[in-house]
């Protein structure tokens, strides 16, 4: 049987040069890290080789799975329906709290145990009935040459595109990457500068900007906190969080706070209290944010899409199911008219439910 590394030819990744003393720096994020011949950068998956920079991971996941839009989490786009998730390894941050830290943090080719070419992905996409593929479980910047033909490979064939990121790119691949990309969650970790230098090592900053852009673009965005208690969770760091939010990016960007579990480096600190999640709803509404959410916990309300215009539930929740649909063809309230932001299939919503279903990708 043919590995998956036989199966792909190193691929040559762009956004690099090469430095004075002969060094392949890599400019697609921040770090611009500087590799000699043989060695790999921050993320793992970008190396040099012959001088060459080359993307180590293009052709190959981690896995797939077909679940649900609202798990990305993105409650304002084509509610209900599913998405092919997959990943590769690696990440450019470096998250002591990472819920997915044995893909992000792997350091070992063997997590790569699909072989699938952009195509491929594609196909399996529409005949697993997938109206999306969404780039998660690790960050897809770090493999944004693949995940842009992905993108490509998808959108002929009619499948949408979602990315689930830190955000951590640098402004030039920025446009190109993102305008790959129908939806965005992009992870808004905490609101302070020592939070992300200390937590996640990167820089808020480049967050700020990554949304900024996002918000001037036609891609759909909707925004997560994990909120980690002792670490972001104060009242003073969440409110101008929504301040930020609601005065940069607008009152209708989706905010989701979710609930942290003691996982990877942060196994001392305890669960988020449902209570701390309700009172970053609260502050996020206070602020002015119209679609504010909470997950990782049983909370039907936090789930809930409520009306800016009169309140009247549209979208009811209970973790990943919907009970209650009630958008027009529209998209808007049926009883103020009211229109919901987001992209919503004309033909209604979607009937997937709250299901995962693995699936494995033949090489071709």
């Amino acid at each position: 049987m043919t590995s998956p590394r036989a199966a792909t030819r190193p691929y040559v990744g762009r956004w690099w040069d090469t430095t004075d003393d002969g060094r392949v720096q890599c400019n697609l994020c921040p770090r611009h890290c500087r590799m000699n011949e043989g060695q790999r950068g921050f993320c793992f998956v970008r190396m040099n080789t012959g001088g060459q920079l080359i993307l180590d991971t293009y052709g190959r996941s981690s896995g797939f799975c077909v679940d649900p839009i609202e798990k990305k989490p993105l409650n304002h786009f084509l509610p209900g329906t599913s998405v092919l998730s997959f990943g590769t390894a690696g990440c450019n941050l470096g998250c002591k709290f990472c819920q997915n830290w044995d893909i992000s943090k792997s350091r070992e080719t063997d997590t790569l145990a699909d072989a699938a070419s952009p195509g491929a992905i594609a196909d399996t996409a529409v005949g697993a009935g997938a109206t999306s593929v969404a780039f998660t479980y690790n960050d897809p910047v770090i493999f944004a040459e693949y995940a842009i033909d992905v993108a490509a490979a998808c959108h002929e064939r009619g499948v949408r595109t979602v990315a689930v990121t830190a955000g951590y790119i640098e402004a030039e691949p920025r446009p190109e990457f993102f305008a790959a990309m129908d939806a965005v969650n992009v992870d808004l970790k905490g609101f302070t500068e020592e939070f992300y230098r200390t937590v996640t090592g990167a820089e808020l900053e480049v967050v700020k900007d990554t949304l900024r852009h996002l918000a001037t673009t036609d891609t759909w965005l909707e925004i997560t906190t994990l909120l980690i208690p002792g670490r972001n969770d104060s009242d003073a760091e969440i409110a101008a969080m929504c301040e930020w939010v609601v005065s940069e990016l607008g009152p209708d960007v989706p905010h989701h706070f979710s609930a942290f579990h003691p996982d990877h480096r942060m196994r001392d600190v305890e669960r988020t209290p449902e209570l701390t999640l309700r009172r970053a709803l609260q502050h996020a509404r206070d602020a002015g944010e119209r679609y504010a959410y909470t997950g990782n916990i049983h909370d039907k309300d936090g789930d809930t899409t409520y009306c800016a215009g009169c309140q009247s539930p549209l979208i009811v929740r209970d973790w990943y199911r919907m009970v209650d649909y009630h958008v027009t063809l529209a998209g808007s309230c049926p009883i103020c008219g009211t229109v919901l932001p987001g992209v919503y299939d004309p033909a209604g919503p979607g009937d997937f439910g709250p299901g995962r279903i693995p699936l494995r990708i033949a090489p071709r």
